[in-house]
Formats: structure tokens, C-alpha cells, sequence
């Protein structure tokens, strides 16, 4: 809350703010196994080359699989309009940072995430 002093004037021409609110909810992989993303283990009984086809086959052109340098993740299957409302290496980040708190390098993880994108402008009235 701000006061003012007698007779101060406030002037702000405009004001701006943009942000993306995200929401994660990961369980271990099962059939069928599309939803919006798959955290793929190095040692997983499945490759990213297989999640790919799979993917492929069951929604054509939908996906794309995001190789990676990690410890325990080999890939990441993301549902590609994500890419669209959202920077890749920070989508990958926050999948990272929450995925390896419970991934092995032998699981398949597949999540559901929704992106929310909040807006609110302020003009000033004339």
C-alpha cells in the first residue's frame, strides 16, 4: 500500500505485467501412455526412438522428443503446442527440477502439465 502526502500526484502512464503459471502432475507410465509429456530414464525398458514412433503413430505430428545431457533423463516427449506457449529450455527446466526428485534412471514418467498464461495491462484513461 502506498500513501501519499497531501498534494502529491501519481502519474504512471502505463502498467504492465505478464506472467505464465505452471502446473505439473507426473505419475509412473502406463498404458495408454499420451498425455502431455514423458520423462524417459536413461536405462529405461523404452527409448526415446521408440516413444518417438509410438507417438507418432498414435498422434501424428503431436510430439517431439527432446534429447538431453543428463544424469538420469535420456529424453523428454513433449506435446509440441507447449513449445509454442513456452521457452523451451524453461519448460525443460522446470520438468528437470521437479522429474529428478522422483525419477530412476530406469522409469518412463508421464506427466500432464497446463500452462495458464496471465495478462493484465493498465492504460491510463484520458
Amino acid at each position: 500500500m502506498i500513501e501519499l502526502k497531501e498534494n502529491t500526484v501519481m502519474t504512471h502512464k502505463r502498467v504492465y505485467s505478464r506472467r505464465a503459471t505452471l502446473s505439473l502432475k507426473m505419475s509412473e507410465f502406463e498404458v495408454p501412455p499420451m498425455q502431455d509429456l514423458l520423462v524417459i530414464g536413461r536405462k529405461a525398458p523404452i527409448g526415446p526412438e521408440a516413444v518417438r514412433r509410438m507417438a507418432e503413430a498414435l498422434s501424428p505430428e503431436q510430439f517431439t522428443i527432446i534429447r538431453l545431457e543428463h544424469p538420469k533423463v535420456e529424453a523428454v516427449l513433449l506435446r509440441t503446442s507447449l513449445l509454442q506457449m513456452l521457452d523451451k529450455e524453461i519448460l525443460i527446466n522446470i520438468i528437470l527440477e521437479e522429474a529428478e526428485r522422483m525419477i530412476s534412471d530406469t522409469m518412463v514418467i508421464r506427466s500432464e502439465i497446463n500452462i495458464e498464461i496471465s495478462v493484465q495491462r493498465e492504460v491510463e484513461l484520458s
